[in-house]
């Protein structure tokens, strides 16, 4: 059953040092607060997951906090580069990262795979790329009863999982709508989900056919109104394009970029009053 706790305890507890760590989110409900956090700690050593690495990793691999990270696509989206990931990859700062890329369909795959306890994902995929000469982890067998060439690629399965929702129940059930990408897979191929959401109900009088988390499902709730942003969250706030445009600047320099973090997250007790400085400094 999931405990509802804060944050800060949550990544106290259940997120440790050499954790692979999944933080998910596609384009809405992506757990900005919970990257402050991990921050705020000085957890280290990460091998991070994500579909589409932007901003929230961009701070955690310029924070030092990553080691390596496993993707399917990474930038600052309608901007361009992250640079903080660039500079890790190209010249170790603040650490050397080690990347494992994959396609869209890969990763989904895998997350299923991770979901279902199976070790490895098929796709038919990869006709005319590149990656599998570059990513040792893609890999091709053939179909027993086929014949046929399929890709294999290893589930993923990480140590923790970090989701952003609407809303929960006080029993830790959470209900998620919009565009969802892969929170229920990376969720319930975790050993440890933990998910913010925006508000806490008696009762989240799910639709038909909504997506619901059960508790059993996941470890803890944690109650971050407003935690998705500078992303947007179906139903409660819309994107922040500006802070996306903001932050190209800010990335480019590791000076900016690290005084940047000092003030607003390392400077900061939570991600409220992050959200208060930001508003102030408008």
């Amino acid at each position: 059953m999931a405990e509802i706790i804060s944050l800060r305890e949550a990544v106290e507890r259940f997120i440790n040092d050499g954790d692979k760590v999944a933080l998910e989110g596609f384009t809405h409900l992506i757990p900005t607060a919970a990257s402050h956090e991990i921050i705020r700690q000085g957890k280290k050593d990460l091998h991070l997951v994500r579909m589409t690495p932007d901003l929230v990793y961009d701070l955690l691999i310029g924070a030092g906090c990553a080691r390596k990270l496993t993707f399917s696509w990474g930038g600052n989206p309608g901007v361009g580069s992250l640079h903080r990931l660039r500079d890790a990859v190209e010249k170790q700062w603040p650490n050397a990262l080690e990347i494992d890329e994959h396609s869209h369909a890969d990763m989904a795959n895998a997350y299923v795979a991770g979901a279902s306890g199976l070790p490895f994902a098929l796709l038919r995929a990869y006709a005319g790329s590149d990656l599998p000469k570059v990513n040792p982890n893609i890999k091709f067998i053939e179909c027993p009863f086929t014949g046929e060439k399929l890709a294999a690629v290893p589930s993923v399965r990480p140590d923790v999982t970090v989701i952003h929702a609407q809303k929960a129940d006080r029993k830790g059930n959470v209900l998620l709508w919009g565009i969802l990408g892969v929170q229920k897979e990376a969720a319930l191929a975790a050993k440890r989900c933990i998910v913010t959401v925006e508000e806490i109900v008696d009762d989240i009088n799910a639709p038909m056919n909504a997506c619901v988390l059960p508790t059993w499902a996941l470890t803890a709730v944690c109650h971050v109104p407003g935690g998705a942003s500078p992303s947007y969250a179906h139903g409660y706030y819309e994107r922040d394009n500006r802070f996306y445009q903001a932050w190209d600047p800010i990335a480019r320099d590791r000076e900016t970029f690290t005084a940047w973090i000092d003030e607003y997250i390392r400077g900061t007790e939570d991600f409220a009053q992050f959200q208060q400085k930001i508003a102030e400094a408008k």
